[in-house]
């Protein structure tokens, strides 16, 4: 067997670093794109390089880009240094935030003044070329955003949505907390983490009034999460909602600048043709989704069961809802985000099934044609519906509509064969791409390049250089790679697994990013490493996304196997009698199962972050899959490892953060002590300070160092 010398061993070697130095590749990368709605502005957040973890608020403007606001610049960072107030260190963990400084913004309707918090203080800076400037406020500010004329910034802080002047007067509470558990303007937990809504209010077009959540956690169950590295720091608090226990209680309120008050009355119960199961809750416990357009305000809810979604439209004077669309499932009705949007002449923009199992999209009387999967909607801007979509699940394409008519059936925007997205307002759409050599965002006017915002991640160390592969009966989307200097005649390949294979993400597709870097950098020190997406993962349809439900593993490890099988079939090289899965959560649980389940096949394991237990995590994210753990407990003992314990006979690590509110680490740690009770050897690696997200420099790159130390001397190699 030859390895790698000289420069590329050097390289290699120096990967693991750079890998946590940049924040797995993504700073420098612009995100977060608001375009104006005259096309003429687009606004984003990017940082100065690809390992400057400080981001800056940018504007792009014909044909150049200039910083709008600098945390380490002159004003901002003349402000005395404050702390973001603990809502907003929560909205960051949500949102898996790797970066500081400007990590959000929100703009008036026209993109001439963005509002963004900056530790803890509010700040305003025109995009016109006027410098930022602090606006005054009662507490620390968190998720602000100015009414549509830029005349006043709503902002949350101590649980009140207040007001103030954008001159920085008349600071006033709009809604305040009623209560020790109750918040106003902001999301819950559930909301945020499993469903995807990161906003608890929204503004209305005039600039006269908000629609509003009001956010009760009294019932909810607490949750303290320390850092058992400082013992002198107090643990924080976290309302948690387990499966099968109280969720939050949200309600919609819209509340007048001038101060009156009108609750929304959403629908208590779906109606006769909610689908009956095993297990049936017909309450409407979730807002999935909310706006505010020229109609009025329109919230879409979901009950607790998940097996109906209704769209609502909302009378603001009154409160009344009145429904304008149902949507019912036997198993869920899967969400798409962006929707529901309503068109400026009253049609809906909704999912919808246009034959067989695919998830496509009725906008208005039209329904997109059967074969193209709908992933996300993403705005309307000239007449226009722009949604993602694709045909072949490693792709994800930029489609327009043209909803008045005059061209018939769906646009393809993107070009290129990779994962594209987009951010769309007047005749300019922010094209942002990703594709096997890299990631580029370019601006496109009336349909013609008109430029490109720069990305300034660095390249990695290692070039990825996978074998795409469709794998056995089922045709699995696998990816193979293999170390740079391997020959088929130079001996065998001890062989990883590194897979998610979970719901709601795919890591098998036409792209260059970190995923497949890192598993070029295992291949590189001697692996065979294959990427599989199985069923339950998304872009294949409804039937194969929900054919988890009730039975989160079997027929997932049967993919991983089966894929592997396939694989080494055609090419003797990989040594099957040596075979390792690593993973972080789902994909920890995923490598914790296998080698439990199928020492036969699986030699070894890396296990992090792994939810082990599935009644500790979420209610919205778990009960989809297993129902209610009360009505359904054999959902929840055939899926949660730890009476499985006993069966452990293969070398598995366990690796948790510690200060990981997701996945708590009482799941690696009660799998752990049902390990040890059964005499059952493992190796547990606890990361001090760690969320689910693991962002330290060191911490990142010593454990991708370890968990190569740990496959080695576990297989041999």
């Amino acid at each position: 067997m030859t390895h790698p010398s000289g420069a590329r061993a050097a390289a290699v070697d120096r990967f693991p670093d750079q890998f946590a130095r940049t924040r797995r590749f993504s700073l420098g990368v612009p995100r977060q794109f608001t375009v104006s709605p005259d096309g003429a502005r687009v606004l984003f957040v990017r940082g100065t390089s690809g390992t400057d973890p400080v981001s800056r608020l940018w504007l792009y403007e014909n044909g150049t880009e200039r910083l709008l606001a600098d945390p380490l610049g002159p004003g901002l960072a003349d402000e005395p240094a404050g702390e973001p107030a603990p809502e907003e260190r929560a909205r960051r963990e949500r949102a898996r935030e790797t970066s500081s400084g400007v990590v959000s913004y929100a703009t008036d309707a026209s993109v001439r003044l963005a509002a963004f918090a900056l530790r803890g203080a509010l700040w305003v800076v025109p995009t016109d070329g006027g410098a930022p400037r602090r606006v005054r406020t009662a507490g620390p500010a968190v998720d602000p955003r100015p009414s549509p004329d830029g005349s006043l910034i709503a902002y949350v802080s101590g649980g009140a949505l207040r007001t103030v002047r954008a001159d920085g007067t008349g600071d006033r509470v709009l809604a305040g907390p009623d209560g020790e558990h109750i918040t106003y303007g902001l999301s819950d937990y559930v909301s945020q983490e499993s469903i995807g809504r990161s906003r608890g209010y929204w503004w209305s077009p005039d600039g006269d009034a908000l629609l509003v959540a009001r956010v009760d956690t009294a019932g909810v169950a607490r949750r303290y999460v320390a850092d058992p590295s400082d013992p002198g720091r107090p643990p924080r608090e976290v309302a948690y909602p387990a499966a099968g226990t109280a969720n939050a209680k949200v309600s919609l309120h819209v509340v007048r600048v001038s101060g009156e008050r009108v609750g929304v009355r959403l629908p208590e119960a779906a109606g006769e043709e909610h689908p009956e199961a095993a297990w049936t809750d017909r309450a409407f416990e979730y807002v999935v989704a909310a706006r505010w357009d020229g109609r009025g305000p329109l919230v879409c809810v979901q009950t607790r069961d998940q097996r109906s979604v209704h769209v609502l439209a909302v009378d603001a004077e009154s409160g009344a809802t009145r429904t304008l669309h149902r949507a019912h499932d036997p198993a869920w009705v899967a969400l798409r985000p962006g929707t529901p949007l309503r068109l400026s002449d009253g049609a809906l923009v909704v999912p919808a099934r246009p034959g067989g199992d695919t998830q496509g999209l009725a906008i208005g009387d039209t329904v997109t044609p059967p074969g193209l999967e709908v992933r996300e909607v993403i705005g309307a801007a000239e007449g226009r519906v722009y949604f993602t979509a694709g045909g072949e699940p490693t792709e994800i394409h930029v489609w327009s509509y043209d909803a008045t008519g005059r061209v018939e059936g769906p646009v393809r925007v993107s070009g290129a064969p990779g994962v594209h997205t987009a951010a769309v307002g007047g005749p300019t759409v922010v094209l942002d791409s990703r594709t096997p050599k890299g990631q580029t965002v370019t601006v496109l006017r009336s349909g013609a390049e008109a430029g490109r915002i720069a990305v300034l991640a660095e390249e990695p160390l290692v070039t990825p250089r996978p074998l795409a592969l469709r794998l056995g009966r089922r045709e699995l989307r696998s990816r193979l790679h293999l170390p740079s200097w391997h020959r088929p005649d130079s001996g065998p390949l001890p062989v990883l697994l590194s897979p998610y294979a979970g719901h709601g993400t795919q890591v098998v597709l036409e792209v260059r990013t970190w995923w497949t870097a890192v598993a070029q950098w295992f291949a590189e020190q001697g692996f065979a490493v294959l990427v599989t997406d199985g069923r339950g993962t998304p872009g294949r349809g409804e039937a194969w996304e929900k054919s988890v439900h009730g039975d989160r593993l079997t027929a997932v490890l049967e993919d991983q196997i089966d894929a592997l099988h396939a694989v080494a079939g055609d090419r003797p090289e990989l040594d099957t009698t040596r075979v390792a899965m690593r993973g972080w959560s789902f994909g920890g649980y995923l490598a914790a199962a296998a080698v439990l389940r199928h020492p036969d096949v699986f030699h070894s394991a890396v296990a992090g972050a792994a939810p082990a237990d599935r009644r500790l995590y979420d209610t919205h994210w778990e009960e989809r899959f297993l129902g209610h753990p009360d009505v359904l407990p054999e959902n929840y003992a055939r899926n949660s490892l730890l009476d499985e314990a006993a069966a452990l006979a293969r070398p598995l690590m366990l690796v948790h953060g510690l200060a990981d509110d997701n996945v708590a680490v009482a799941h690696t740690l009660r799998f752990s002590a049902a390990l040890l009770a059964a005499g059952r050897p493992h190796t547990v690696l606890p990361l001090s300070g760690a969320g689910h997200l693991v962002g330290r420099d060191a911490t990142a790159s010593g454990l991708l160092r370890l968990e190569l130390d740990f496959l080695r001397k576990s297989l041999g190699v």
